[in-house]
C-alpha cells in the first residue's frame, strides 16, 4: 500500500546548532566541603577541633552581615568542620584525617561521577538526535523522505524537527511515521517499538497509523489518491480517525 504524502518543502531549513559538551554544574556547598577536606587533610582531632572554632566564628560574623547571612558555601563548611570533628572524635587516638579513605567522601565522589555520566550520556543522545534531525531534514529536501526506514529514537527526532519549526506540524514527517507504523517498517517491525511508540507519537499520528492499517487491510490495492482523506481526517479529527481505524478492525 502506498502513503499520500503532502506537496515536498523546498525551502531549506537552517541546520540546529551543535549540542556543547556538558559542564559540571556550580555547586557552592561543594566546593566548601572540598575546601574544607584539602584543609583537613593530615589534620588530627585537636586541629580539626580548633579550625573548628574559628568556622564558627567565622559563621558569627558572616550573621551580621545580610549579604554573607545565606551564604551556602559558608554553611557547607562550618557543617563538614562539624563532620570531621565527630568523625575523629571517635577514631582511635592519633588518627588524621584522610579524605581518600572517607567513606562519605568516596559516596559523594561515586554519586558525582554517576550525575557526570548521565550528563555525558544525555549529552549524546542530544547530539544523535540533532544529527538524525538533519539527516531527515536533507531526505525532505531531496524528495526522498518516504524511501527511508525510521530507526530506533526517531520519535524524539521527530520532536526536534517541530522544535526547530517553532512547533509547527509537518504533515510530511508525521505521515512518513504512520505510514511506517502501519506497515511495520523500520525498527516498527518490532512489536515493542510500536507499543513504545504509542506512547511517544501525538494522537494525529497514531490514529493516521490505524486507520492505514485497517484500510490496507481491507483495501490491499488502494492508491494514494484514495487514501488521502486518511491524513486530513487524521490531523484534523484524530478521536473521529481511531474510532473509525477501531470500527474497521472488527469488520
Amino acid at each position: 500500500m502506498t502513503t499520500p504524502w503532502p506537496p515536498r518543502r523546498t525551502a531549506r531549513r537552517p541546520l540546529a546548532p551543535r549540542v556543547a559538551a556538558p559542564r559540571e554544574p556550580v555547586d557552592p556547598a561543594r566546593i566548601g566541603r572540598r575546601v574544607v577536606r584539602r584543609r583537613a587533610k593530615g589534620m588530627d582531632a585537636g586541629a580539626i577541633a580548633a579550625a573548628l572554632k574559628e568556622a564558627r566564628f567565622d559563621a558569627r560574623q558572616d550573621s551580621r552581615h545580610e549579604d554573607l547571612a545565606d551564604d551556602a558555601r559558608g554553611r557547607a563548611e562550618l557543617a563538614e568542620w562539624e563532620r570531621l570533628a565527630q568523625l575523629l572524635a571517635a577514631a582511635a587516638p592519633g588518627t588524621v584525617y584522610d579524605p581518600d579513605v572517607d567513606d562519605v567522601v568516596r559516596a559523594e565522589l561515586a554519586a558525582e561521577a554517576a550525575a557526570a555520566a548521565e550528563r555525558e550520556a544525555a549529552v549524546r543522545e542530544a547530539q544523535r538526535i540533532a544529527a538524525r534531525a538533519d539527516e531527515l531534514q536533507a531526505l525532505r529536501e531531496l524528495g526522498t523522505l518516504e524511501q527511508t526506514e525510521p530507526r530506533d529514537g526517531d520519535e524524539a527526532v521527530r520532536d526536534e524537527l517541530t522544535r526547530r519549526v517553532g512547533g509547527y506540524v509537518q504533515a510530511d514527517v508525521d505521515a512518513w511515521l504512520a505510514h511506517a507504523l502501519a506497515a511495520h517498517l523500520g525498527h516498527y517491525r518490532d512489536p515493542a517499538a510500536r507499543e513504545t511508540a504509542a506512547g511517544l507519537l501525538p494522537p494525529p499520528v497514531l490514529a493516521h497509523a490505524a486507520l492505514l492499517a485497517e484500510l490496507a487491510r481491507l483495501v490491499p490495492g488502494a492508491g494514494v489518491d484514495e487514501l488521502a482523506f486518511a491524513a486530513r481526517l487524521s490531523t484534523s479529527e484524530p478521536e473521529a480517525a481511531g474510532a473509525l481505524a477501531a470500527f474497521l478492525a472488527v469488520l
